[in-house]
């Protein structure tokens, strides 16, 4: 069944989650769906009336850049024959969409608009834990210092220099874990923000460059030595002792360093935390024809084939109590496959309970088009 513009009928639309828009070749808007209707609102109705044209003032891209127009996007998508992606402002937030070229067949080419419904319940949420956690971090801080001064105003009878030593440094202990907590979730926030505003695509893209992979490894463990990877409250140990390498001098990857080791330090973090500490965790690396693949394998407490599902939704953990013993936000994983998808990579995991577990994650080889080509992606993107 067909429409009479002689495009598949409109049931079709309406399944997709997707806001959808069709254009036809004297650039009219000839087909469109509910989930558009609740995206653009009154702004539809402009739409149906003036056309292309409507639509490319409302989709107004970010700065002045024509590269980014919605004329350019169209240009770009009907002469490579693909979907080209576009960023659309809309009530203070970027949708992320498509343009595509549609050929039914019928001797016209048309253009069909995709955009995606956004869901910011992740964002939501975390901003309303972060300011749980800032209000009770607060009052929690404060009530230590309290305890410290009135400890040194008013000390206890017969009590030693080293006894209030150690009684200070027990409190000083606590507000420097409520501290490490709150920059975590503040660096945590901040990563999320990048990935609401769609600005994370278009920062991987721009740091990219040619990384040679052994060597970033060996700088990544140095710099650990100036940073506290682990939660205050989890045991103490020379965790760096106990990664292992197994990484080819020739390997050399195109992606950001900066990205890359936020999402390797997360990988490390869960690793150390979920395995024990005499184990060691094995950081090894191959290359195909077109990317390396980064695997971090440890021999810890496993995750269950039935928890598999919650790893990369955001805070949610593995229900084993080896895991929610220790303290975490159940974000960092959802936060690192945005990252690494970024990078156009991908990151997945194989597990078995009581064995170990392995995060893997594909990233492009650097090649001599690398340089050439990330301009142009960049642009696009």
């Amino acid at each position: 069944m067909s429409s009479n513009h002689g495009l598949p009928a409109p049931a079709i639309l309406e399944s997709m989650s997707h806001g959808v828009l069709v254009f036809d070749q004297s650039n009219q808007l000839v087909m469109e769906n509910q989930a558009a209707a609740a995206i653009l609102g009154s702004d539809l109705k402009i739409i149906r009336a003036e056309g292309w044209k409507a639509a490319a003032a409302l989709f107004s891209p970010r700065g002045n850049n024509p590269d980014q127009s919605l004329d350019a996007v169209r240009e770009r998508a009907l002469s490579y024959r693909k979907p080209e992606r576009f960023l659309a402002s809309r009530a203070g937030d970027f949708l992320t969409c498509y343009a595509s070229p549609i050929d039914f067949g019928s001797g016209q080419i048309y253009t069909m608009i995709t955009l995606e419904m956004p869901d910011w319940s992740a964002v939501t949420e975390l901003f309303d834990k972060y300011l749980t956690e800032v209000r009770d971090n607060v009052e929690t801080t404060r009530g230590h210092a309290d305890l410290i001064l009135n400890s040194l105003k008013r000390p206890k009878p017969n009590e030693s220099v080293e006894q209030l030593g150690r009684r200070i440094s027990g409190f000083t202990r606590l507000i420097q874990t409520h501290m490490h907590r709150l920059g975590r979730l503040t660096q945590m926030m901040e990563r999320m923000e990048r990935v609401r505003t769609n600005n994370l695509k278009e920062k991987s893209l721009a740091e990219r460059k040619r990384l040679p992979l052994s060597e970033f490894m060996e700088d990544f463990i140095e710099g650990l030595s100036e940073e506290r990877l682990l939660d205050p409250e989890t045991e103490a140990h020379d965790y760096r002792s106990r990664v292992r390498f197994d990484i080819p001098d020739d390997i050399a990857i195109y992606a950001s360093s900066a990205q890359l080791s936020v999402v390797l330090r997360d990988m490390l973090r869960n690793a150390i935390m979920y395995s024990m500490i005499a184990t060691p965790i094995t950081i090894s690396a191959r290359a195909d024809d077109w990317f390396a693949q980064i695997n971090m394998a440890d021999e810890g407490y496993g995750i269950r084939a039935s928890e598999s599902e919650r790893i990369f939704a955001p805070f949610q953990r593995a229900r084993q109590p080896q895991i929610m013993g220790e303290f975490g936000y159940g974000l960092s994983l959802y936060l690192c496959k945005n990252e690494v998808e970024a990078m156009n990579g991908r990151l997945w995991f194989e597990s078995d309970e009581g064995v170990g577990t392995t995060f893997s994650l594909k990233l492009p080889l650097w090649t001599d088009e690398s340089s050439s080509s990330s301009s142009s992606e960049s642009s696009l993107s």
